[in-house]
């Protein structure tokens, strides 16, 4: 028979600071791809007229 128990986890565990720096990694680098794929279609835009 088990003598001792599992500790309980919290609710809510606190965001582990690995975990916000790829989360604002993946963020900036949607930002960044969204900005060059807009740069690129400026350009090709004034290339064509």
């Amino acid at each position: 028979m088990t003598t001792h128990r599992a500790p309980q986890r919290p609710a809510q565990q606190p965001v582990r600071p690995v975990e916000r720096a790829v989360v604002a990694g993946l963020l900036l680098a949607g930002v960044v791809g969204l900005a060059w794929i807009g740069a690129m279609a400026f350009t090709i835009a004034a290339w064509s007229g």
